[in-house]
């Protein structure tokens, strides 16, 4: 599709259609991933709702809805990279509130680095190294789908979301159920606890049918390992060696028990894989990484020429202008933390730096395994623990400010190499239907400002209405934010403050011995992997949110091999999965955007039940594990239904 006019691309009309589901999209992904520690790509959903409005408004194409999809994206990535890290100065008690100016100047920046971080990395990792970059070409084919009139993608999306929307209202608003189907019970004469969590979420459901169920078995290896070995090994034998948890907890029922020693104690486990993953994240890849470095240098040396508008990306002398300007910024945030010239100018040099190195990474493995697997977190992880012994050089241990200068480093990082990785994904998806990349990074840098400008007000609107950490009211669950938990307690450990090492060295040596028999796997040549950054989260994260994911990913395998019977041997399955695809994205986008509505009242109100209905009229969780039992049934019927092209062939 290389003509030297395209069709219209950067219309008005989809610019804010970009916007508004910008907008919408960072808001349910900032609730989805302080809920559940995991985001997803936004741009398949906002593909099929592009075609479907602009379809209504008048004759539209292709690259024109691919716009969309690609502004849209920028939502998911700034509420990643925000939430993940941003969160963390709260836990930290640097501040009470989320400030809306520094959310969206560390936002922003971070954001915006992030496109033109990827405009040099757009040759190297597309066209010359044509990695595959999954969720990019899924978007392509969504779009190439919207142009058939049998496509009944927009259906199975909306209806997906109304259940899941409904379902969240039931139990988050009118509490007609417990959010979490739970069953605890004391042991072994006290001493152990026996624990199993499922949370009642289509939404987790969804991410684990995305994810897989490679994906969601190692998640739920990790929280098994957790709650099933150490939280009972931890109450039977090293309890006693902790007065205070067990004063606190000498009339707690085994519920409670089994919370109070992983907030404490267990969680770390999963702090010391994940610090281990990271690192060996970025040692894997550092061929890679010189490599594209080099290669990503040369092509911000060149011109672009007399070249088709497919292959015309925004000009290198205003990519390395606008990086080089923002250090100015850049500076200007961290010396108001530090209040020293020499540290801030050290910092802002060292993130600009680290930022193209990281986003570089972070676009490899979208390339490599999608944006839904790239480990972001364990990126960030890196930058802060790297810039926290930096700072611990210029500031000392015991520093105050050296966890919160620390924080916004790997703030912008993390906002930087998200949306990089993302906007790949766009890029790739426009070079299948012939876009021009320049068009796509403005229309992202448009949709990374659109977000960052939400994300203060949507974070205090669920600081309030649920708590972050901890909770906001009594009688509702707070957000366990566990990425931002997690920068939160490296930053401060390095300065001091006191970690429980031991617990992190027994992560950390887990980690080591799952990345050795990652290799193993490696070396065989299967399918099936276990990548430590997946493990780890399963370890940090509470196990009734492990469990729907694996669940998801059971019902993603489920479907695939019926497929597989049914088409024979050796079939490309691809073509299959796109209507289980856009039922558990419905069933995602449908239950988080859900989660920010019900806040709107309860912060009105001040009143966590203020939807409550009565507590006679509330039947109890296992109606609840009833109804997701159900949407898992229909999930998994959809999955099985033939795609109407691939019932063509």
């Amino acid at each position: 599709m290389n003509t030297l006019v395209p069709a219209p691309q950067l219309t008005a009309r989809a610019i804010l259609l970009s916007i508004v589901l910008t907008v919408l999209l960072a808001a349910a992904n900032a609730y989805l991933g302080l809920f559940a520690g995991l985001t997803v790509a936004t741009a398949i959903p906002a593909a099929v709702v592009s075609m479907a409005v602009l379809r209504l408004l008048g004759r539209s194409n292709i690259l024109e809805n691919n716009i969309v999809a690609t502004g849209a994206s920028a939502g998911s990535s700034i509420a990643a990279g925000t939430i993940f890290t941003i969160p963390a100065l709260v836990i930290l008690g640097h501040w009470q509130r989320f400030e809306y100016w520094w959310v969206l100047a560390i936002a922003g920046l971070g954001g915006l680095l992030g496109v033109l971080f990827s405009v040099p990395l757009r040759r190297t990792l597309i066209v010359e190294q044509k990695l595959k970059f999954p969720e990019g070409i899924a978007t392509a084919e969504v779009l190439k789908a919207g142009n058939e009139p049998q496509s009944g993608a927009v259906r199975s999306l909306g209806l997906a979301a109304a259940t899941a929307g409904l379902f969240k209202l039931s139990l988050s608003g009118l509490k007609v159920s417990p959010e979490a189907f739970t069953l605890a019970g004391y042991a072994a004469g006290g001493r152990g606890i026996a624990f199993f969590g499922f949370n009642l979420s289509p939404a987790l459901l969804g991410v684990g049918y995305v994810c897989g169920l490679n994906i969601g078995f190692l998640m739920l290896s990790g929280g098994l390992l957790a709650w099933w070995l150490f939280i009972p090994v931890y109450h039977a034998f090293f309890l006693g060696s902790d007065a205070a948890l067990a004063a606190e907890l000498a009339n707690a029922s085994a519920e409670d028990a089994a919370y109070a020693i992983w907030s404490r104690q267990v969680r770390y486990i999963g702090v010391g894989a994940m610090l281990v993953g990271g690192l060996w994240s970025v040692y894997s890849l550092r061929n890679s990484l010189l490599s594209g470095v080099k290669s990503g240098l040369a092509a911000a040396r060149g011109t672009q020429g007399d070249l088709p508008h497919t292959e015309r990306d925004l000009p290198m002398s205003a990519i390395l202008s606008g990086i080089v300007l923002f250090v100015v910024p850049l500076y200007a945030l961290y010396h108001a933390v530090v209040d020293s010239v020499g540290i801030a100018a050290t910092m802002a040099v060292i993130m600009i730096v680290a930022g193209f190195v990281f986003s570089s990474v972070s676009g490899y493995m979208a390339g490599l395994v999608g944006s839904s697997n790239n480990p972001v977190s364990g990126i960030t992880i890196c930058t802060i623990l790297f810039a926290s012994l930096v700072l611990l050089g210029f500031l000392g241990p015991g520093s105050t400010v050296g966890p919160v200068a620390a924080i916004l480093v790997g703030a912008v990082i993390c906002n930087s190499a998200a949306v990089a990785g993302d906007n790949l994904q766009d890029l790739k998806a426009g070079q299948i239907v012939g876009a021009t990349p320049w068009r796509q990074q403005v229309m992202l840098g448009i949709g990374a400002i659109c977000s960052a400008a939400v994300m203060a007000p949507v974070l205090n609107l669920l600081l309030e209405a649920y708590g972050i950490g901890e909770p906001a009211h009594e009688g509702v669950r707070a957000l366990p934010a566990p990425q931002a938990n997690l920068m939160a307690s490296v930053a401060k450990g390095i300065f001091g403050a006191g970690l429980p090492w031991d617990m992190i060295a027994i992560g950390a040596a887990l980690g080591i011995l799952v990345i050795l028999v990652d290799q193993y796997l490696k070396s065989q040549g299967g399918r099936w992997r276990a990548p430590i950054l997946a493990v780890a989260v399963g370890l940090y994260l509470p196990l009734e949110l492990s469990t729907p994911i694996f669940a998801g990913g059971l019902l993603a395998e489920l479907a695939d091999r019926w497929h597989a019977r049914r088409l024979g041997p050796g079939a490309d399955l691809e073509g299959t999965r796109r209507t289980g695809l856009l039922f558990a994205a419905g069933l995602i986008a449908g239950e988080a955007l859900m989660g920010v509505l019900i806040a709107i009242p309860i912060v009105a109100s001040g009143d966590a039940d203020v939807l409550a209905v009565p507590e006679g009229l509330r039947p109890g969780q296992w109606l609840g594990a009833a109804a997701v039992a159900a949407i898992g049934w229909w999930l998994y019927r959809t999955a099985r239904s033939v795609p109407t092209r691939t019932a063509a062939r």
